[in-house]
């Protein structure tokens, strides 16, 4: 027991003493985190964002401390993770991939939905992904010009799949569609795995779509039209860019992690540091490098201002392509 000061009774230096006692175990109590995290990952295993964020977790897990838990719900074009986070308390133990397509939707339709910017707490920037449209091997298509020869032979035939209305692939398809002036079906899946199915099954035509294509690019089964990176992909450099092709368009679709309203910035900076380190580490970096997602680091501040600045653009396109999933 501390010794007592000048005036202080002893029932008085007793509590202080408790209160002394007490002091570092309620700050072990309240030290983030202190329990597993929970991931949401939007999409079905298997594709790039998936396994990007699957290595993410596991590298912040040893910096935390704590399991970081990955959960994939696919389905509702990416946007379970972002309805998850509305009901979540804002302790930081419920996380959510946060990309284009939910800072998109509440300009897409005339429900309830969320603000885009307000709604929800950036943590970081991360990455984006490589996107491009394929077809089988045995297509008479062999490159860009005939895939849009092609669609403008069969206008409203050739179909197209992406990971859902309303996504960055879906938008820029419909924009290039414009551009061109031709005219294609869209098939929508759950998320991009399902387009390499339903393409390995001549299902549909095409894929527009992230870069689960990429080990049937490799392997001979699928053939890789076009890249909508700023670059040619390391991987496929005899493959053009949009640019190359004389279309001046980039999608890169940046993405990164976010939580519900109202999170405490302390919480918010533990898990950016942990987050960065991750996503810099040498494996993550593979992981990326294997996928060909280009780096897009950003800090909670910079994140903060690129949805701000994004949802400002995206509303701005949806009326622009008369976007709506209202039916």
């Amino acid at each position: 027991m501390p010794p007592s000061a000048p005036g202080l009774s002893r029932r008085a230096a007793l509590a202080l003493g408790t209160a002394t006692l007490a002091a570092p175990a309620i700050a072990r109590a309240e030290r983030f985190p202190s329990r597993p995290i929970r991931l949401i990952v939007p999409w079905p295993p298997g594709g790039s964002a998936d396994s990007q964020l699957r290595s993410l977790a596991d590298l912040a897990t040893t910096a935390l401390g704590q399991t970081v838990l990955v959960e994939n719900r696919s389905g509702a074009r990416g946007l379970l993770g972002a309805q998850a986070l509305l009901q979540a308390a804002p302790d930081g133990y419920m996380l959510s991939q946060h990309h284009l397509s939910v800072l998109r939707h509440p300009f897409m339709t005339q429900a309830r939905s969320w603000d885009p910017v307000e709604d929800f707490t950036p943590v970081i920037g991360l990455t984006g992904w490589l996107f491009g449209v394929v077809v089988r091997s045995d297509s008479p298509i062999r490159d860009w010009a005939g895939y849009v020869a092609a669609a403008r032979a069969k206008p409203g035939r050739m179909t197209y799949s992406t990971s859902g209305i309303g996504t960055s692939n879906h938008i820029a398809m419909e924009d290039l569609c414009a551009r061109l002036g031709i005219e294609m079906t869209h098939v929508p899946f759950r998320g991009t795995t399902e387009g390499v199915t339903a393409l390995l099954g001549g299902q549909i035509d095409s894929i527009a779509d992230s870069s689960a294509w990429v080990p049937q690019v490799e392997a001979g089964k699928f053939r890789l039209l076009c890249v909508w990176s700023p670059e040619r992909a390391k991987r496929f450099p005899e493959v053009p860019t949009l640019r190359d092709l004389g279309i001046d368009l980039v999608v890169t679709s940046p993405y990164g992690i976010a939580g519900p309203k109202g999170m405490d910035p302390g919480v918010v900076r533990v898990l950016h540091d942990a987050f960065k380190a991750a996503l810099l580490s040498p494996e993550n970096t593979a992981i990326r490098e294997k996928w060909d997602m280009p780096l897009s680091y950003m800090d909670t501040e910079a994140y903060r201002d690129f949805t701000m600045q994004r949802a400002a653009y995206e509303k701005a396109m949806v009326e622009r392509l008369k976007l709506s999933t209202d039916g």
